[in-house]
This record gives C-alpha cells, sequence and structure tokens, in this order.
C-alpha cells in the first residue's frame, strides 16, 4: 500500500514558565528595550482620530542628550497609508528622533503626536500609546532560548489572555505572512540573519499595530535579503493598510519602495519629499550623502558627534 503523507502538524509552542522560574535571557523584556516590558492589561480601544489626521506629527522639536542639542527646529509630518523614509549618515539623529516617537526620550522643546495625540509623559498612559506601534529593532532582539513562533508569539502572551490555540493561530498566520511558517521551530542561531530580520518583523506585527517603525531594518544583510525585507515593508504596508517609518542610511535599497522621504543632516532636516523630488535635489547636504561625497558640508567627525545619536 502506498504511504499515507504526512500531516502537517501546527508549530510547537512551548508555554512561558511563570515569571519567578525564567532565567535572565528569558524575562520578557530582559534582552529587550523597555518598548516590549509593558505588563499584561486588558485591550484599550484607541482614541477615535479624523482620518486626515496625520500618522505622525512633529512641531519645532529640540532633542537633547546629555545636555546636548541633537536636533533642532525638526518639523515634519508623516501622512497616513504610505512608507515613509527618514535617512541620513551616521550619527545624524535619525534613532535620536525615533526615541522621540516611541516616547523614549522627552523633547527638550516643541511637541510629538502619533495619530492626533500627544506622545503621553505619564507612564501609564504612554504605555498604552506603545502597543500601537510597532518596532522592528535594528539587532532584531530576539530570544535565543525561544524558537521563532515563541518570539513571535511573546507579544501576544504578554499583552493578551488569548487561548494558546488562538495564538497558535496567529503566530502561524505571522509567520506566514513573512514567508517563515516552515521556520516556526527553528531557534534564531539556526537563521540566517535575513531570516532573523523577518521573524522580528512577524513579531512587531504580533498585534497588529497600525504605525511600524523600521530602526536601520537592512543593517547586516546581503543584497538579496535587502531586497527581500524591504519588498515586505511595501507588500506589508498596502496589505494590512500601515503607516510605516524607515529609518535607515541605505538610501538605493529604500527609495523604491517609499512614498515619502525626509533627510536629516547637520542637526536638522534638510529635505521634505518624494523620491523623485529628492533624486533632483542640487541642495550640497542632500548631494553629498546621496552621492557619497567625501568632502562637503557635512563633517566627517566622529569625535564631534554625540554617541547616542546614530
Amino acid at each position: 500500500m502506498p504511504k499515507r503523507p504526512a500531516e502537517s502538524r501546527p508549530a510547537t509552542i512551548r508555554p512561558l514558565a511563570p515569571p519567578q522560574a525564567l532565567t535572565a535571557i528569558q524575562r520578557p523584556g530582559a534582552k529587550l528595550p523597555r518598548f516590549f516590558a509593558i505588563p499584561r492589561s486588558a485591550p484599550e480601544d484607541p482614541p477615535v482620530t479624523d482620518p486626515d489626521t496625520p500618522a505622525v506629527r512633529v512641531t519645532d522639536v529640540r532633542l537633547e542628550r546629555g545636555g546636548r542639542t541633537v536636533l533642532h527646529d525638526v518639523t515634519l509630518v508623516v501622512p497616513r497609508g504610505g512608507v515613509t523614509a527618514v535617512l541620513g549618515p551616521s550619527g545624524s539623529g535619525k534613532s535620536t528622533l525615533l526615541a522621540a516617537l516611541t516616547g523614549e526620550l522627552v523633547p527638550a522643546a516643541g511637541s510629538v503626536e502619533i495619530f492626533g495625540e500627544p506622545v503621553p509623559r505619564q507612564q501609564k498612559a504612554l504605555l498604552s500609546m506603545r502597543k500601537r506601534l510597532g518596532v522592528l529593532l535594528q539587532g532584531n532582539g530576539l530570544l535565543t532560548d525561544m524558537t521563532a513562533a515563541e518570539n513571535v508569539a511573546l507579544p501576544l502572551r504578554t499583552h493578551t489572555d488569548l487561548p494558546d490555540a488562538v495564538i497558535r493561530s496567529l503566530v502561524e498566520m505571522k509567520l506566514h505572512a513573512v514567508g517563515l511558517r516552515a521556520a516556526a521551530d527553528l531557534y534564531p542561531r539556526e537563521l540566517s540573519g535575513g531570516m532573523a530580520r523577518r521573524v522580528a518583523l512577524a513579531r512587531a506585527l504580533a498585534l497588529d499595530p497600525p504605525l511600524m517603525i523600521y530602526d536601520e531594518p537592512l543593517t547586516g544583510l546581503d543584497p538579496i535579503a535587502s531586497g527581500v525585507v524591504m519588498s515586505l515593508v511595501r507588500r506589508l504596508n498596502d496589505t494590512l493598510g500601515l503607516t510605516s517609518i524607515v529609518v535607515t542610511h541605505h538610501v538605493h535599497e529604500t527609495m523604491p519602495v517609499a512614498d515619502h522621504a525626509i533627510v536629516i543632516a547637520n542637526g536638522r532636516i534638510v529635505f521634505t519629499g518624494t523620491p523623485a523630488e529628492l533624486a533632483a535635489s542640487q541642495d550640497p547636504l542632500v548631494r553629498q550623502f546621496l552621492d557619497g561625497q567625501p568632502d562637503g558640508p557635512i563633517p566627517f567627525d566622529t569625535t564631534a558627534r554625540a554617541p547616542e545619536a546614530a
């Protein structure tokens, strides 16, 4: 008799141990920024906003690190539904701006709004707002003692009381969305750099956030993996109706999928417009960055930069 084909089994997701039994590497938030270390709470309805309200509005913001001004006079608008690229050389303050969007860094002056609401400073309100943001970390932030499926399940287990069967189904959906359903039971050490980045993306999407922020998503990836990741950014943005902000210095890989571009240099925003307008710009700061010119108005002086302004 011919052998019956083996039945596919759902990804194995081990239940998390009680908090007191978790090792340092397993504790939610042990190796992740405070952004993910949010206590369990019942889901809250997001505030109702005008659909014409931009996803992000930054007005006259000054950002400081250690008493030093990193960015000043920053005013920008990120429209809903598109992919906005925030570009600039290393050390220009891109990640500092990201920290202000997530509430990690309080502006020294000015205001930051997410979907029409000011970024809260009170801890409980800030944690609630962060549940509406998905952040793909520059270093992935995958927990090495957990499989890919368990990593994706972590936000669902931390922030919801969904049954295990529902969580398993959601995890399979998220991994399928990034093309890694077959890698559900692999550990981070068994994944390539591009695969690990996509698992981290699936985890960032676990709670269905309306706003996705990508912090240098192409760091350490080869050209093929970079193309796959940026194609995913565009496809997921359009399919899920997201708004995406890509913080990067990889111009040529990012521009084909971007709707809007913002360039930061010398502590301020030097360009805002479409990718076509960016390519045609004759601004000396923009041209030096786009063309990779070693000499120009943007100094290559690492000693003069704040180390946090990556």
